[in-house]
């Protein structure tokens, strides 16, 4: 296969993907560069977890993939579509339509019951359900018992399961999830990472994760590493162990050009 070839493959397997990506924040003295050239790939149907110190860019690049924030210059694409050349209705269509979100608060609708969160952005789009795909979900999460309670009944596992649930009901071709452990306990939170990756691995979506926590990146595929806004090592079948010595690394000034020194080295 030609090198025009494999790059085309590769463009067409990637669920979502980044190219030059540039992100500031502010002007003049007070500019603040949260994404400095990335160019990052999450293949379609792989569980990624994206990684980093505190300002390194992790979130951004996940909120810029995901459409939630706009690129100073470069491309962000969900499939074959570049989200820059979309005007502010079509991407909120594409948000509800492909793509799904998790996020550390939960986010869902205190006065819905479950089965009502659950369903929120079908009934939104006015879609027509799949309802052996709800139920399968229901199912999935472990809580047909609670369909009927609002989230302030549910623990903060359970509540986060729904969120999970939510943003698979529509079947997205990418789920973005923001830190979706950060507030749950270490039991809770191994129940949502494992459902992730059922997600992934039974379901065949595509999650995109960003989260701080070597355990947690444990259940990725794939581990990208960013630091200083830039993107600086990739690490397929991660362990809570290799993770932690990659970050490691990063403690010190010009920590990224450091490691994406040693990357290619």
């Amino acid at each position: 296969m030609t090198a025009t070839a494999t790059a085309t493959a590769t463009v067409e397997t990637a669920a979502a993907r980044v190219v030059d990506a540039v992100r500031t924040y502010g002007s003049g003295d007070a500019e603040v560069r949260a994404l400095d050239g990335v160019t990052a790939e999450f293949a379609a149907g792989r569980f990624t977890a994206i990684m980093g110190p505190s300002g390194s860019g992790k979130s951004t690049l996940m909120h810029c993939a995901a459409g939630l924030d706009t690129l100073s210059s470069g491309s962000a694409f969900v499939g074959g579509t570049e989200l820059g050349a979309l005007g502010d209705r079509q991407l909120t269509l594409l948000r509800r339509q492909r793509i799904g979100f998790v996020f550390q608060a939960f986010n869902l609708v205190p006065t819905l019951t479950v089965a009502e969160n659950i369903t929120l952005p079908l009934d939104l789009a006015g879609a027509r359900r799949d309802e052996a795909w709800v139920e399968d979900l229901i199912d999935t999460i472990g809580l047909r018992d609670r369909l009927r309670h609002r989230p302030s009944e549910l623990s903060g596992g359970q509540q986060q399961r729904v969120a999970v649930a939510r943003a698979l009901a529509g079947r997205p071709e990418v789920v973005f999830a923001d830190e979706p452990t950060g507030n749950l306990d270490s039991r809770s939170g191994a129940e949502v990472l494992e459902l992730l990756g059922r997600a992934v691995h039974e379901m065949g979506r595509t999650v995109v994760m960003v989260t701080h926590d070597p355990v947690a990146a444990a259940h990725a595929d794939e581990v990208v590493f960013l630091a200083d806004g830039r993107l600086v090592d990739r690490m397929a079948d991660p362990t809570a162990e290799k993770v932690l010595d990659r970050l490691k690394a990063f403690d010190g000034p010009n920590s990224g050009e450091r490691i994406a020194e040693e990357a290619v080295s």
